[in-house]
Formats: structure tokens, sequence, C-alpha cells
């Protein structure tokens, strides 16, 4: 209860907020308070804390003298329509779009939550979600993926001022990370058998190590040749954070693609690097997703994801000795735990660290001696001890030997 202070971003000169269009809701003051039972909740439309404070006090005189009655809140839309009218609007330019629609599409047909209003789902509604999504044999790490849409739409709401306070969405236990890694002759069947483009496709991703989203999105600007022995380059721009922006160097698989498909294009100097008749212009998820599956069939390998040759690229850079600053830096990741998920040392690699550590010793002269500029003689005690006004210059109390610690207190003197 109290005054509170929404957003932080800065108003358009007209008082509207560059995010939600709203006027004057962000970046603002707001008060709430109860009143005979009922909640007050308000925006001062000031971002003066002082005159904040002063029409919360203005606002709960006119209640104690009626000359105000407390005002009914407009309904809260239900979850589909929510999803339609500000959802859709808001994602669909960003590259998030496919997570938010292929969550939205599996909570859209549990009927229960699409026709609730956005203010009375709570999280048994979203155990019951992943209780019927089970019975459908889906799993866990599916439901989980759309229990996470459901939480992120639900703190928008609140960011928003649609809803009061966001539900604790419990996710299900047992979710599988994705730990598959393609080995080299696993990798050498699949492209034998890929389609061109998914040739193409998939080599890019085993050498670069990109988000598939961000090969579909390559144009040729952000494509620097190699010159003068020096290596080239592609630029990812846009990602899922910040972090994603960077510049991967280019293996000489990666080059001899990229320039067969640049003069098949007879040499463009901008548009997209794998143009498709989509509604984007460029390739996506669908297009090669039959025959990515084809592929694997007429391969007769397990099943894998496009994804895993991310995965696999990072175990492979992890292997070779990168550390994991610049593996970071490569994976365009935000923190280093991310990156932790990615990398899959195989049995060898960890069976040579094994071998590394309990491999003998070499002898080492001297091996007692440190090169620190001291000798044997001044860092005994007992010579020391034993001829006091050799070292007169050197002499220290007890706490200069060892820092002082609580269980040296009232036992050593330092004078």
């Amino acid at each position: 209860m109290g005054i509170y202070k929404r957003g932080g971003c800065e108003l358009r000169p007209d008082g509207t907020c560059p995010k939600c269009g709203k006027k004057r809701t962000c970046g603002v003051y707001w008060y709430k308070f109860q009143w005979q039972g009922k909640l007050i909740r308000e925006s001062a439309k000031t971002g003066n804390i002082s005159v904040a404070r002063k029409i919360e006090a203005a606002h709960r005189t006119r209640l104690a003298e009626g000359l105000v009655d407390i005002r009914e809140k407009k309904p809260a839309p239900t979850f589909k329509e929510f999803c339609t009218d500000r959802i859709e609007p808001y994602a669909k330019p960003r590259p998030s779009w496919i997570w938010f629609r292929a969550g939205i599409r599996a909570l859209e047909k549990y009927q229960t939550l699409a026709n609730m209003p956005l203010n009375e789902i709570r999280g048994e509604h979203a155990a019951g979600f992943a209780a019927w999504r089970l019975t459908q044999e889906v799993v866990p790490g599916t439901i989980n993926s759309s229990l996470r849409v459901l939480r992120r739409i639900l703190r928008l709401a609140s960011d928003w001022g649609v809803i009061e306070t966001v539900p604790k969405i419990q996710l299900l236990e047992g979710e599988t990370r994705r730990e598959r890694v393609i080995t080299a002759d696993e990798e050498e069947k699949y492209l034998a058998k890929c389609t061109p483009l998914l040739k193409d496709v998939a080599t890019v991703l085993f050498d670069t190590g990109l988000r598939p989203d961000e090969l579909h999105r390559m144009q040729w600007p952000e494509v620097t040749w190699p010159t003068n022995g020096r290596r080239g380059f592609i630029l990812i721009t846009k990602g899922k954070s910040k972090a994603a922006r960077r510049m991967i160097p280019m293996t000489p698989r990666v080059v001899a693609v990229l320039q067969e498909r640049w003069r098949t294009q007879e040499k463009p100097q901008l548009g997209w690097v794998w143009p498709s008749e989509t509604k984007s212009g460029h390739i996506d998820h669908s297009t090669t997703k039959k025959v990515h599956r084809k592929a694997l069939t007429e391969a007769k390998l397990a099943p894998f994801v496009l994804y895993s040759a991310r995965h696999t690229f990072l175990t492979r850079l992890g292997a070779s000795g990168c550390d994991v600053w610049t593996l970071m830096r490569i994976a365009g990741h935000s923190s280093i735990q991310m990156s932790a998920r990615y990398v899959h040392p195989a049995e060898a690699t960890i069976d040579r660290a094994f071998a590394a550590l309990t491999a003998k010793p070499q002898k080492v002269a001297n091996p007692g001696r440190h090169k620190n500029g001291h000798s044997r003689k001044s860092r005994s005690l007992g010579g020391i001890a034993a001829k006091p006004h050799e070292y007169k210059g050197i002499l220290v109390s007890a706490a200069g030997f060892e820092p002082a610690t609580h269980a040296l207190k009232g036992h050593c003197s330092t004078t």
C-alpha cells in the first residue's frame, strides 16, 4: 500500500508511453490503498513523488467526504482476447514470435484457460492445463515451454496494468534438456542424404553454431569475405538478447557454401542469403522440416533436430580448449551458466582429463625451494631465534606472520 513507481521509460511529449502507447501510464507514480474493503489503485500521472503523495491524500479526503464514488474497474479480457488484441501486435515484429505463437496455440486449445478472464487465472489453472496435456502423451519439456509463454503473457499483462498480480506458475519436473551431440561420422552420413538446400543450411549450422533463426535472417551485407589472408566473418545483428550481436568467423566450408550461393544469386549486394517464397521472404523452420526428417530416415540415424547442430558445434569448441569467456561470446550467450548447458563433453574427453590428472609428475630440481628471493636460513624461525640481532630489521609481531583470528585473541601478544 502507498506510493510506488511503475515502468521507468521516458514519456513522449504528448504524455504517451513509447512501449505500450497508453497515455501517462509508465514511468509515473501510482498509489493504492484499501477503502471500505475495496482496493483503490490509481495513477498519479506525475513523476514527482511529492505531488503524487498530495494526489493520494486528496483522493482519500474526497472519498471520506463522499465527494467521489469508488469507480468500478473495467472487466479484464479473457486470455484469448488479450492474446489476440495485445500480445500478437506486440510479439509479431520480434524474433520471439515463433515461441509465443507455439505456446499460445497450445494454451488456447484448453478452453478452461482460453475463456477465463486474466485476473482470475491462478496457478491451479496452469496445473490443470499441464495435466490435460499429459493425457495427450506430450513430454514435460513441451508442456513447460507453453507454461513459460503463459507466465510471460501474465507478466506483460501486469506491466501494462491489465491485472494486479501475477500468479506463480509451477513447471513440471522431469524435463529433459537437449543433449544430442552429432558425431563426425553421423554428420557425414546425414549430409550425404540431404537436399542441396538442407545440406548448405546444415553445413553452416555445424560450422558456426548459429541459432536456426539467426541463419534464416542472414543478409548479404552481414557477410564479410576473406581478404589478404584474413578470415571472413558473419555479423549477427539480432537475437534473443543483446549478447546475440556478435561476429562469427567462417570456416572454409562455410565460405564455399556462401560463395556458391552468392554466385548463383548473381552476386547481390543486398537481400536475403536464404530467400524463399514465404511471408517473411526467407526460409524458416517449415522450409526444412520435412526434408530433414527424410534425410534422417534415409541415413538411418537416431532422431535429432537442427538445433542440435548448435550444441554439437559448441561441444566441439569446448573440447578444442576454448576458454569459457570466448565460448560464451561466440555462442551469443549472456552468461557462462547458459553456455554450460550447451557443452556436453564426450567420454573420451573426460577420460583424457583424468589421464592428465593421474599422470606421473616430472622431477623438479630443489622441490622444496621456492623462487621467492628468500634463503632457507631467512625463512627459518629457529635461525631468527638463535641470532635475533641479525634479523632486527625484519622482526614483526605475531600478527604479522599470520592474519589474526578470533582463536588467537587473548593468547598472542603483539608487543
